[in-house]
């Protein structure tokens, strides 16, 4: 659905308000995402499997298993929610929904949220969890090789980062990572470079504003978090040896361009990327029912980049208003020129 005037007006109003003061509301919008939470359903089979992080808390991780399981990869799932709020039971329809769209079993992780356990807390627990995961996978009768990571919005952030933490710490290795409209950038306010917080700021249901306080509550006490490459990623000044890349934005997202920005950096430090711009989406449509169109693009996408045999309604439509470019390694005969190309998918 085209976001007409009527739909903008409608937007306003629902957006979160820009003097909204987090400290002092998130407990309470915290009841109100898990009272949204739906069960599972019986059609699917799960287990809570709990993994210690890096100071022995124990992490809950739980397996979606879809009723037809057609592809033998394991998708590491982090959720969003700004670090701050959603869970791994708020997210049960999410993980449900793509188990089903893709075939695969999804690996979904309960990290520690903001402002209680602020950087580098949540992206630790994430990152013991994937080391878990990727050093012993035979239990799920699977490669490491067979694992992707994905998140969306904070999550994403969360994906990259532990990708570029396995890089440098050499524990594990990360073949394959989706990232949808992540949060890759420290900078939201009006000093920001990217035009998508600017032009998306206001009025689309997420606001500059309220990124600015999930940015804030997430870095905690400590002001040099928002310079940590593993905080906004796309500061890290080496990018070379990340996995192949997936990068999902959303048209009327401020997040918008930074996440391109990502895919960017990435290409040009050598790696394998494809980003795809949904049209007429806002952050955090990938939470909506599959009959959206624009859900049923995205599975398509990762469909597509996973290399499952599983089709989506929507996935041959023609995409109007995306663009997207993919590039391959210089090992590749294709190259990457540096122009984005429409989507005709």
């Amino acid at each position: 659905m085209a976001i007409n005037k009527r739909m903008q007006a409608a937007l306003r109003l629902l957006s979160y308000p820009a003097a909204a003061d987090l400290d002092k509301v998130y407990k309470v919008e915290r009841i109100l995402y898990t009272l949204k939470a739906a069960p599972l359903s019986p059609l699917y089979h799960l287990w809570d499997h709990k993994i210690e992080s890096i100071d022995g808390t124990p992490i809950r991780v739980r397996i979606y298993t879809p009723k037809e399981q057609t592809s033998n990869r394991l998708l590491l799932f982090f959720h969003g929610g700004g670090w701050v709020f959603e869970s791994v039971d708020t997210y049960n329809q999410v993980c449900k929904r793509l188990a089903k769209a893709t075939g695969c079993r999804i690996a979904s992780v309960e990290y520690r949220r903001a402002p209680e356990f602020p950087f580098p807390v949540g992206l630790e627990d994430c990152y013991a969890a994937a080391k878990a995961i990727y050093t012993h996978a035979e239990p799920f009768g699977i490669k490491a090789s067979d694992i992707t990571l994905i998140g969306d919005s904070a999550g994403g952030n969360l994906a990259a980062a532990v990708s570029l933490l396995a890089r440098d710490r050499g524990d594990f290795l990360v073949s394959q990572q989706i990232l949808i409209y992540p949060a890759t950038a420290a900078d939201h306010s009006e000093t920001s470079p990217f035009a998508s917080v600017h032009e998306n700021g206001e009025g689309y249901l997420l606001t500059s504003h309220r990124v600015q306080e999930f940015m804030r509550m997430y870095a905690g006490q400590d002001g040099s978090a928002m310079e940590n490459p593993y905080f906004a990623p796309l500061l890290m000044s080496d990018l070379t040896r990340q996995p192949r890349t997936l990068v999902i934005t959303a048209q009327y997202d401020p997040l918008r361009d930074e996440g391109e920005a990502y895919a960017k950096a990435l290409a040009q430090a050598g790696n394998e990327v494809q980003v795809h711009r949904i049209p007429d989406a806002l952050h955090g449509f990938f939470s909506l029912p599959a009959r959206f169109a624009q859900v049923q693009r995205t599975y398509a996408y990762i469909q597509r980049f996973l290399g499952v045999d599983t089709q989506c309604e929507t996935g041959n439509r023609k995409n109007r208003t995306g663009t997207a470019w993919t590039t391959r390694p210089k090992s590749s005969r294709r190259r990457f020129t540096g122009r984005t190309r429409r989507s005709s998918d």
